[in-house]
């Protein structure tokens, strides 16, 4: 982490920081007026505080993306429209020449990752699958926010139940992830499915996709909490990036279990 007590405590040792900055580093929070920033959430929770940017303005997103980059590694934002990324994108690449954004209008994601920054991938991966084509952009938003934070992902798309043949082609890639995100619509069927076939954890996500009786993803929310298969949790209507930031959650557990398992020598205690 770029702004681990460690790593700047040691910078002031070796004289590449002074004791001013150090502390500016280090203080829990940043007031802008209209946003409080958690500076210290990434030395908590692993991963540093998310922007979500509906209901925010260009300016704002702006404004928190930039703080949000002076202290960390890694800026993620969320729900935000093309015209603000747009907006931001231009803003930032005169501010940070020699620094790449991306966005992914379908997601409606706006990252960043320095240039300097070496990801340090889990072992495995997490398998994000998704019932149909129109479902894609909860499922990219869930996909996008694994890979951020240190996940390869499996993206395994279109294979609702109606045509069950295309899921139990691709059963045995499913099982082999650590984790299993299923994002579905309409009735919700598939993470029912999933969730009996294989022996991972199952996270479903239930989309707002559907005619008029999915009454916008409630169906598709019932079913899921309703599953009688086992080991299936459920996130909110739309939650794609609940949906990544929870599995990679899972892990980073499996991964510490892993570590502290094992000695030096690669030997189990």
């Amino acid at each position: 982490m770029k702004n681990s007590m460690e790593h700047i405590l040691e910078a002031v040792r070796n004289g590449e920081l002074s004791v001013q900055d150090a502390m500016e580093k280090l203080k829990p929070q940043e007031e802008l007026g209209y946003a409080t920033l958690d500076l210290q959430r990434e030395a908590r929770t692993g991963f540093p505080e998310v922007i979500y940017g509906e209901g925010k303005t260009s300016e704002q997103i702006l404004g928190i993306f930039s703080k949000l980059m002076e202290h960390h590694d890694k800026v993620l934002a969320t729900r935000v429209s093309f015209e603000k990324a747009t907006f931001v994108l231009e803003k930032l690449r005169s501010k940070y020449p020699d620094q790449t954004f991306y966005y992914h209008e379908s997601a409606r994601t706006f990252h960043w990752i320095h240039t300097k920054f070496q990801e340090k991938w889990k072992q495995g991966y997490i398998a994000v699958v998704c019932a149909g084509t129109s479902d894609l952009a909860i499922a990219e938003e869930a996909a996008i926010t694994a890979e951020l934070m240190g996940n390869k992902v499996e993206r395994i798309y279109d294979i609702g139940v109606a045509g069950i043949h295309r899921l139990l082609n691709k059963a045995c890639l499913i099982e082999n992830a650590n984790v299993v995100i299923v994002v579905a619509g309409m009735e919700g069927a598939l993470a029912s499915v999933v969730g009996g076939l294989v022996s991972k954890p199952v996270i479903a996500v239930p989309t707002s996709v559907g005619y008029g009786a999915s009454l916008n993803g409630i169906a598709a929310l019932l079913a899921m909490l309703s599953s009688c298969a086992s080991g299936v949790s459920v996130v909110n209507i739309d939650n794609g990036f609940g949906a990544g930031y929870f599995a990679a959650t899972l892990t980073n557990t499996i991964e510490a279990a892993v570590e502290k398992a094992f000695t030096g020598k690669g030997e189990i205690r």
